[in-house]
């Protein structure tokens, strides 16, 4: 990946979908990349379910972001 963007979340995917929504209802962008399915169209599987997702935004907006999501992950605990 570039330095232009960083890596604010891993874990599931069915909570990284909640975490895009949440990251553009604060107009920030963001690259779900889905390491699962990617395995799986290629031929095999990797990784797990609790660790196939993961999000990329923008450098600048990366401790926004991380903000959001933390505040989000302690909401749901």
């Amino acid at each position: 990946m570039s330095e232009d963007i960083q890596l604010v979340y891993t874990g599931s995917l069915i909570e990284a979908n909640f975490i895009v929504e949440l990251l553009d209802e604060n107009n920030i962008g963001s690259i779900l990349r889905d390491s699962m399915s990617e395995s799986l169209v290629a031929g095999w599987a990797s990784g797990s379910q609790e660790d196939a997702a993961q999000i990329y935004v923008e450098a600048e907006m990366a401790n926004e972001a991380k903000s959001l999501i933390e505040e989000y992950l302690k909401s749901r605990s």
